[in-house]
């Protein structure tokens, strides 16, 4: 990797973590179209700097992060079943990072179901995480762990779950904002710690690596940071359609230059 393509994938992953169109699916295709080949450092990159994301739904939300205990215990309820699918199923999820094609699948598949969900879901009772229940931040827990296939999109699954259960558009987004935070802090902690435990790295490749995780992460937080506020305004006046229109489309052009052309077979 160099400089331009760390920019480059830092912004696509600031404007896309929070929209129901998959960050990392934008980021293994981007990836592919650059040449950048599926290394352990660049799976970590692409962990890592979603994390820089994240964290600014922390500075955003602020004080609601300190606004009870139990705020905590629904996250951490919420984040178990992606701590035991992603201990369980770690070395298969790292294989699929690699396909553009499981992506572009991923787009189409979930794109026809936003098409439907604003129809589906249209009659919420829920619109404060306030009223969620333990029980209910596990399922929304469980949505979550289909985000694992790149190109399903956290966002995308946990908003879905969320208004599976009655949550209003506004209310299912920003708890799988707040859900996003230990998902992608525990996700960031294990791969870093694989990353050092396999690391045969001299100094000076250590240098420019650390300096591009910092560099990424810096840069996603402050494009994440306009792309929040201006989704939620979005999708409480528009729904979904259009996101789901985009992914169909995305994933057509991915499914046609994958089989017409070498430009995503740099895996």
């Amino acid at each position: 990797m160099n400089i331009i393509q760390v920019i480059v994938l830092a912004i696509i992953e600031g404007l896309t973590e929070f929209l129901p169109v998959s960050s990392t699916g934008h980021m293994v295709i981007t990836s592919s179209l650059m040449g950048i080949s599926k290394d352990e450092f660049v799976k970590l990159f692409e962990i890592v700097i979603q994390l820089g994301a994240i964290l600014a739904v922390v500075v955003l939300y602020f004080k609601r992060f300190f606004r009870s205990v139990d705020f905590y215990v629904k996250l951490v309820i919420g984040v178990i079943p992606a701590v035991i699918l992603g201990l369980l199923l770690k070395k298969y999820i790292d294989k699929l990072l690699e396909s553009p094609l499981v992506v572009a699948f991923a787009f189409v598949i979930g794109g026809f179901i936003l098409l439907f969900v604003d129809d589906w879901f249209n009659k919420p009772q829920i619109d404060d995480e306030r009223e969620i229940k333990h029980m209910t931040a596990f399922k929304i827990g469980i949505f979550q762990c289909l985000a694992m296939i790149p190109g399903v999109s956290r966002s995308a699954a946990s908003i879905v779950g969320g208004m599976a259960q009655k949550l209003s558009r506004k209310a299912a987004a920003e708890f799988s904002f707040f859900l996003a935070v230990p998902t992608m802090f525990g996700a960031t902690v294990k791969d870093l710690w694989d990353f050092h435990k396999a690391n045969t790295l001299t100094a000076g490749q250590m240098h420019d690596d650390i300096k591009y995780l910092v560099i990424g992460s810096v840069i996603a937080f402050f494009v994440a940071l306009l792309a929040i506020k201006s989704f939620i305004t979005f999708l409480e006046k528009k729904g979904f359609k259009l996101f789901g229109y985009y992914r169909i489309v995305a994933g057509i052009v991915i499914i046609i230059l994958y089989f017409t052309t070498t430009a995503l077979h740099n895996g």
